[in-house]
């Protein structure tokens, strides 16, 4: 009897009904420059009561399929609401605009 894969990861949508995104980051190092690349999978799983939200971190196993693509179930809710995604996405808009106004001024 094999064990079930568990990950950790990011809840990054919660639009669908009982059904969240999940990225996972894991570190893989290049087999010819050997530099560590941190590669970004991810993971359609079940989320029977729509308890998480956006930005939470939780663990996922894995299951039978679902779904045309679930085949992940999220089992604990490690921490709430991390607005990880959303600070960086506040960090690029401001700089995405004082790069506009430089180049515009020409």
């Amino acid at each position: 009897m094999t064990k079930r894969v568990e990950k950790i990861g990011v809840v990054v949508s919660d639009k669908m009904d009982k059904t969240r995104v999940i990225m996972v980051e894991f570190l893989t190092r290049h087999p010819l420059y050997k530099k560590t690349i941190r590669k970004r999978r991810k993971f359609m799983a079940h989320d029977e009561n729509n308890i998480t939200k956006i930005g939470d971190v939780v663990k996922i196993i894995q299951t039978r399929p679902l779904s045309r693509h679930k085949r992940w179930k999220i089992t604990e809710i490690i921490d709430k609401d991390k607005n990880v995604f959303e600070k960086i996405n506040k960090e690029g808009e401001g700089s995405d605009t004082t790069e506009d106004n430089a180049t515009g001024s020409r």
